[in-house]
């Protein structure tokens, strides 16, 4: 993706509409700085990327993935993840018409190659079990629960070695 996409597809407002869709609110600055600022996250460094698949014959937007260097702080996984080796995966939204039609297949495919490429070791994301399929897309890509956190959005840290 180029920085004239995100406004060209309507980036934000997707993810934005997902999120509503699946969790019930909207923008939270804490939680959401990343999606209003997608060219500084993962356009302008080098080690990241903004995945889009569009529809062939309409050219709508229909999936995102983006790919960034690990930057979180928490507390669990001091000394374990660091931004030179592992690449963290934000932002897998796919429209309900088309899940389960092989777009989060390809974009997950997609990422993992340019993160090989870009000499990461590790991938580390988390997700919800509250949110339909989403565990268990992951597992079945090879990823593994590092952390359940046993909250109420279900929240589970994962990661894969590639």
């Amino acid at each position: 993706m180029k920085t004239e996409d995100i406004k060209h597809y309507g980036v934000e407002n997707f993810i934005f509409k997902i999120i509503n869709e699946e969790f019930g609110y909207g923008y939270v600055p804490e939680y959401h700085h990343d999606i209003i600022n997608i060219e500084d996250y993962y356009i302008k460094p080098d080690k990241s990327v903004f995945l889009l698949a569009t529809h062939k014959n309409t050219g709508n937007l229909i999936g995102t993935l983006g790919i960034r260097a690990y930057d979180k702080n928490y507390n669990i996984f001091n000394g374990i993840y660091n931004s030179k080796s592992t690449a963290s995966i934000w932002r897998v939204f796919i429209d309900k018409r088309w899940r389960r039609n092989g777009v989060g297949s390809k974009l997950v495919s997609t990422a993992e190659k340019f993160c090989k490429d870009k000499g990461y070791k590790n991938l580390y994301l988390h997700t919800q079990k509250i949110v339909d399929g989403s565990l268990d897309f992951w597992l079945s890509k090879g990823y593994r629960i590092t952390r359940d956190m046993k909250n109420e959005l279900g929240t589970v840290h994962m990661e894969k070695v590639i």
